[in-house]
């Protein structure tokens, strides 16, 4: 991958392994092997399950405790740098059957260690975890994950069960978000374009949302939809199966449904869900004032879905990729030497896969690869919004910088805390952008934050409509590919109300996001993640130095608390509807300050 030199880089996996044929990477592989092996021989030889009478925490537990700790954290890191590396490989060429067959033989080991997982926690939960408190300093160090232990032991089978269901994992979940993966990852569409027919990735053809000819925007968004409709039937199979596996595993562990098992795994609690989703609601209508704006500067009465991400206009500002990295460099700089020197090693040291091609996933996202290192994936469009989605990413990374100080245990940060620091520094890159543009440009500018939002508060919120909905019918049967698009359409109209032209919504989108076949409501973590990151960024704006003083801190510890306690040391109550009144008002500013530029150029 890191010979490879286009206009828009790849990422470099090198220097992790020289590739996937090489002796080093097999030599790792199998020393993860054999490390999860080891551990399942020192779980087998000292009982490490649900014990069914109490023991003493004496030295010797103490001791065992330790070294099972310690054990967990090399392995977590040997393992996750195995799959972040293949992950690389996958993301960006699903047809590589290589990396396809090391992955498929990682998983049952994979599926070993979550096993383990699973029994240590039963473990913890039948153990006086106050007194193991007090009697280890390793103990006190992973406090939160202890406690959250405890209260997940409450909602485990039995130990037979478990095994049972992992080992099955591989056959259904696993198999099932695979196949979604590869099989979308390699659905081409014909585009007629100059007389001449294009065949290209799908998600290639949905960028072409982003072209100015709007007969190019229309035949591409009928090309996906039909492609879409031609490949609904194994798609609607894996969702179908995805969430009835859930549904299954839920109630056999004593949740009653899986967004309670959700809001515990993200750290939040309904109170706080609530609050955020009361809030949001109440915005809907300020958001569809900004699409019928939009549509108003594109010259239409009426945007449909295939207008909703075309620039308006060019700008005298250029965004080409050179230009979006400059820019990023210059203002992260403004914040920090310490968060502009990540971006700099983002760039040198190509952490960054930036162009989009055959095979290689669509979206963006960052993972976290080893020590404070990361990988990047986007599909960089010329425009606004591929900085604000460059700015986005690097914010992830920074937020793994801030966690490298922190053991591989405690840097597993929920979602609705994973955002924080993306949206942060997203926030600082806008900023930047409209305080020194001209008004075309800051049209411009609004118009992709914007977006963003809108997708965040409109477009996250009809996803949890969507799968809240979706639950609900499967507790009963598999919905067919019909069922699926009307109950698409129908929360698209809800969150998206009249904004766009009569009978454009999209009746496939569940089978392109690729967060429904992954997990489970992977949608209002992004709306948390969004207006709690607003309200940091208010609070670094009135007092930034003792501001910056506490937040590394806080992102190194998302791993360790829950987001009310965390919040809280910020003077935030995130149950509290007006906290998030608050954040949907600096958006609600935005919004109007669009309106009036696209009334003041009529």
């Amino acid at each position: 991958m890191s010979q490879v030199k286009l206009d828009l880089p790849h990422w470099d996996f090198s220097t992790v392994f020289p590739g996937l044929e090489s002796p080093e990477f097999e030599a790792g592989f199998q020393d993860a092997i054999v490390a999860i092996a080891d551990m399942v021989q020192l779980f087998d030889d000292n009982g490490i399950n649900r014990l069914e009478t109490a023991v003493p925490v004496d030295d010797q537990l103490v001791s065992l405790f330790d070294t099972i700790i310690n054990r967990f954290n090399a392995i977590d890191e040997q393992i996750h740098i195995l799959q972040v590396y293949l992950y690389g490989y996958l993301t960006t060429d699903s047809r590589n059957t290589e990396a396809q067959a090391r992955h498929s033989q990682l998983l049952p080991h994979l599926s070993r260690l979550s096993l383990l997982g699973t029994r240590v926690t039963a473990w913890i939960g039948s153990l006086d975890v106050e007194e193991l408190l007090d009697k280890s300093a390793v103990a006190r160090e992973h406090e939160y994950m202890l406690q959250k232990a405890r209260q997940q032991a409450q909602h485990l089978m039995s130990p037979e069960q478990e095994d049972l269901a992992a080992e099955l994992a591989l056959m259904g979940g696993s198999s099932w978000n695979r196949l979604f993966n590869n099989f979308t990852s390699q659905i081409t569409v014909s585009i007629e374009r100059d007389g001449k027919t294009e065949e290209m990735p799908l998600t290639a053809a949905q960028n072409l949302a982003f072209d100015p000819d709007r007969e190019v925007r229309a035949q591409a968004h009928q090309a996906v939809l039909d492609a879409l409709a031609e490949a609904a039937v194994p798609i609607a199979a894996c969702l179908n199966s995805l969430k009835g596996e859930t549904l299954a595993l839920t109630r056999r562990r004593g949740w009653d449904d899986p967004l309670d098992m959700v809001l515990f795994q993200n750290a939040i609690d309904r109170p706080t869900l609530d609050a955020m989703m009361a809030a949001t609601r109440n915005a809907f209508p300020d958001f569809q004032r900004y699409l019928k704006a939009r549509a108003k500067a594109l010259g239409r009465p009426k945007m449909a879905w295939y207008d909703r991400l075309v620039p308006l206009g060019q700008g005298e500002q250029s965004w080409a990729y050179q230009d979006a990295t400059n820019f990023v460099l210059t203002q992260f700089g403004t914040y920090s030497s310490k968060m502009r020197r990540l971006a700099e090693r983002a760039f040198s040291e190509n952490w960054i896969d930036a162009e989009p091609r055959d095979g290689k996933r669509g979206g963006a996202f960052c993972m976290g690869l080893r020590g404070d290192e990361s990988r990047i994936l986007t599909n960089f469009e010329p425009g606004f919004s591929g900085v604000s989605t460059l700015a986005h990413e690097l914010g992830h990374a920074y937020h793994n910088v801030c966690l490298a100080e922190r053991t591989p245990l405690l840097r597993n940060t929920p979602m609705t805390l994973a955002e924080t620091a993306s949206t942060f520094c997203q926030k600082i890159v806008e900023n930047a952008a409209l305080a020194t543009a001209v008004p075309q440009d800051q049209l411009i500018i609004l118009d992709g934050l914007l977006e963003y939002a809108a997708r965040v508060v409109l477009g996250a919120s009809s996803n949890f409509m969507f799968e809240e909905k979706l639950f609900e019918k499967r507790k009963e049967r598999e919905l067919s590919v019909e069922e699926l698009c009307a109950l698409d359409e129908e929360t698209q109209k809800a969150s998206l109300g009249d904004a766009l032209e009569e009978g454009s919504l999209h009746p496939y989108r569940w089978a392109y996001v690729p967060h429904y076949y992954g997990s489970t409501y992977y949608n209002f973590p992004y709306t948390f993640g969004l207006l709690f990151g607003l309200g940091l960024y208010a609070q670094y704006q009135a007092e930034p130095e003792p501001f910056k003083a506490g937040y590394d801190e806080l992102l190194s510890m998302t791993g360790m608390g829950n987001a009310a306690d965390l919040a809280d040391r910020f003077g935030i109550d995130v149950r509290s509807e007006a906290f998030w009144e608050a954040s949907l008002d600096v958006l609600r500013a935005d919004i109007d300050k669009f309106v009036a530029l696209v009334e003041a150029a009529e």
